[in-house]
């Protein structure tokens, strides 16, 4: 059985940058995120069907990841966190991007760290950040998905996501 751990939260935390870390360090495999490349190609004008195309993609590479059956799949995001953007952007949840396979874990990464420009983030004031990072604990609790909290600097945020990795290993829901 696959453990999948989500790295969820707003832009520019170090969710990418963790996964890939993680995965050279441990052989955790990890799926990127989806909607980097989708806005990459289409732009950062999204409309809900957007929204809707980058969730089936996830989940799609998602499903594909887990047919190697790793012991622990790194998701960089999953339908969720789109959930979490649909409801900053449009003030709404379509409910398909609730009824995509959740997760084992959610790792929550906390916007403690500098906003970075790339050229796909939108909400990089401080209100912004706030305001995006409440709203992607808030479809956390929402859904009762199991997830944890990950902080402050990079060695912290790795050993964070290490120890729960672990804790979740041995302690299966």
């Amino acid at each position: 059985m696959t453990l999948t751990v989500c790295f969820h939260g707003a832009e520019s935390t170090g969710k990418s940058v963790l996964a890939a870390r993680l995965s050279a360090a441990r052989g955790w495999p990890w799926v990127p995120e989806y909607g980097r490349s989708y806005a990459e190609t289409h732009g950062t004008a999204f409309t809900i069907d957007d929204l809707l195309a980058m969730a089936r993609g996830q989940d799609d590479a998602r499903a594909a990841a887990l047919r190697a059956q790793p012991p622990v799949l790194l998701l960089d995001t999953d339908p969720l966190m789109t959930a979490a953007w649909a409801r900053m952007l449009f003030g709404t949840v379509p409910e398909v991007l609730l009824g995509y396979p959740k997760a084992d874990l959610y790792l929550l990464f906390a916007a403690d760290r500098p906003w970075v420009e790339d050229g796909t983030r939108l909400f990089g004031t401080a209100a912004a950040r706030a305001r995006f990072a409440a709203t992607a604990q808030d479809l956390l609790v929402e859904t009762g998905v199991r997830w944890a909290p990950v902080s402050g600097d990079w060695a912290a945020r790795e050993g964070q996501v290490v120890a729960a990795v672990e804790r979740a290993l041995a302690h299966p829901c």
